[in-house]
């Protein structure tokens, strides 16, 4: 793999939503994480949520056990969600705010205003040989913090990026743009990911600082009518020809 190339993690949180749904165990989030694999995801990304409303403690044992590419374990800084990570292993783990009453993941991760909370959270995880990543929103002294916890990995939030419009959604690309440039200058690997679709990946996709990008809602909702790998493939494509 060249420099320039551009990680996909598949997330497959919402292959197990769908599931849930009914209480059986169809379709199966693992079987979605190979078929991502094979479309050509460098990836899998899994959230094992508080509640456990999509993702479940089992799904993330039979990832680890079978997945023949890296695991993002997302999880809230919380004692619990610590232990799983450092008994399943996972090539990372991205810390990421989490609210019970939120639909999705809302914004950035406050490290900036959390840093006596979550070093310990940090240093357990870098210590088993884990890579962290911490999901912030795009601005300069989250950037900092992070760096100041010594996170190799941030992944900047792209939900606000994809909600815009017009002159609002290109200042907010220029704010990424920044960033990631800034992330980069610190010795942050940096990443992206949140609400990012076909129409809105290639302008992040061709931020060179970018090494990462974390993709699932989209994909999930796009295999209804297409297909899981033809999504993933088609993704892929435009991934590749906005990095090009």
């Amino acid at each position: 793999m060249t420099r320039d190339y551009l990680r996909l993690g598949v997330n497959i949180d919402h292959v197990a939503t769908i599931r849930n749904a009914r209480g059986i165990r169809h379709p199966d989030p693992v079987r979605a994480a190979g078929l991502a694999v094979k479309a050509g995801a460098d990836g899998i990304t899994a959230h094992l949520r508080e509640d456990r409303r999509h993702i479940s403690d089992e799904d993330i044992a039979m990832l680890s056990d079978v997945l023949t590419v890296p695991l993002n374990l997302e999880m809230a800084a919380t004692d619990e969600m610590l232990e799983i990570a450092l008994r399943h292993q996972p090539h990372a783990c991205c810390l990421v705010p989490e609210k019970r009453q939120e639909l999705t993941t809302e914004g950035g991760l406050d490290v900036a205003g959390q840093h006596n909370r979550l070093s310990p959270y940090v240093r357990a995880l870098v210590d088993a040989g884990i890579r962290v990543s911490l999901f912030i929103d795009p601005d300069e002294d989250q950037i900092r913090a992070a760096k100041d916890l010594g996170a190799p990995v941030t992944e900047l939030h792209t939900g606000a990026y994809c909600d815009l419009v017009g002159d609002a959604r290109a200042a907010e690309l220029d704010r990424i743009r920044k960033a990631a440039e800034l992330g980069v200058s610190l010795g942050i690997e940096m990443h992206a990911g949140h609400g990012l679709s076909y129409e809105t990946v290639a302008p992040i996709a061709a931020i060179p600082e970018i090494r990462e990008l974390n993709i699932g809602h989209f994909l999930i909702g796009e295999a209804i009518f297409h297909g899981l790998e033809a999504s993933i493939v088609e993704m892929r494509r435009l991934m590749d020809e906005a990095r090009a």
